[in-house]
C-alpha cells in the first residue's frame, strides 16, 4: 500500500492501491483525522503519537489545583530548541497556567513563520479553535455562564486569531513526545526554587 505523510501533523498514513488507482493525478496531503476536524486541532478525541519535531510545544499546570503552579513554552526548529520560556503564579490554575504558555509560547515565534502550536490541554485547544469566537459574538458570554478566565481566554483568542501563521493543535500528554516532556519540565521549574 502506498504511504503518504500528512501536511498538518506529520503523521504517516496508506491508502489502498485501488484508492489510489482510482484517482491518478492526485496526491493526498492529510491524513484522514486531519481531514474530518473542523479546525486544526480541534478533536478532543485525537491523539498523535508520533507528532513532529519542530513547533511550539507548551505545558502548564498547578499542584495542586487551585495552588502555586507554572507554564512552560519551548520552540523547536530542526529538532532544537530555537527558544523557551518559563513562568510561575503562587496562586494559579491548571487552566490559566495552559492559557499563559499558549500565549507566552506564540510569543515565541517570529512573524509570519508557519508553526504549528501543540498543546496538551484539550480543553485549551477546544477554547481557543472552537469556542472563542462564538464567545467573542456573544459579548464574550456563554450560554451556560460567564467565561472563565476571560482575560487569558482573550489574550490567547486574539494571539492565535491575528496570526494566521499559527496553527494550534493538541498532542497527547505523558505518551513519549520529546518535546511535550520538555515543556512540562519547564513548567515544573518552578517547584526546585
Amino acid at each position: 500500500m502506498p504511504t503518504f505523510r500528512c501536511e498538518l501533523c506529520g503523521d504517516t498514513f496508506s491508502l489502498s492501491q485501488t484508492t489510489v488507482d482510482r484517482y491518478p493525478r492526485w496526491e493526498p496531503r492529510r491524513c484522514r483525522h486531519c481531514r474530518s476536524t473542523r479546525s486544526v486541532g480541534s478533536s478532543s478525541r485525537a491523539s498523535n503519537p508520533t507528532a513532529p519535531g519542530d513547533g511550539v510545544y507548551t505545558d502548564g499546570g498547578a499542584s495542586p489545583n487551585p495552588g502555586p503552579g507554572g507554564w512552560g513554552a519551548v520552540y523547536v526548529v530542526a529538532d532544537e530548541v530555537a527558544a523557551e520560556a518559563h513562568g510561575h503564579d503562587p496562586d494559579t490554575t491548571n487552566n490559566r497556567m495552559e492559557l499563559t504558555a499558549l500565549i507566552e509560547g506564540a510569543a515565541l515565534v517570529p512573524d509570519g513563520v508557519p508553526t504549528v502550536v501543540w498543546s496538551d490541554s484539550n480543553l485549551a485547544v477546544r477554547t481557543i479553535n472552537e469556542w472563542a469566537a462564538g464567545w467573542e459574538r456573544n459579548g464574550w458570554r456563554r450560554k451556560t455562564g460567564p467565561v472563565e478566565n476571560l482575560d487569558l481566554v482573550k489574550r490567547a483568542y486574539h494571539a492565535f486569531r491575528t496570526r494566521p501563521d499559527l496553527t494550534l493543535r493538541w498532542v497527547k500528554a505523558h505518551a513519549g513526545h520529546r518535546w511535550n516532556e520538555h515543556a512540562d519540565g519547564l513548567a515544573n521549574r518552578w517547584r526546585n526554587g
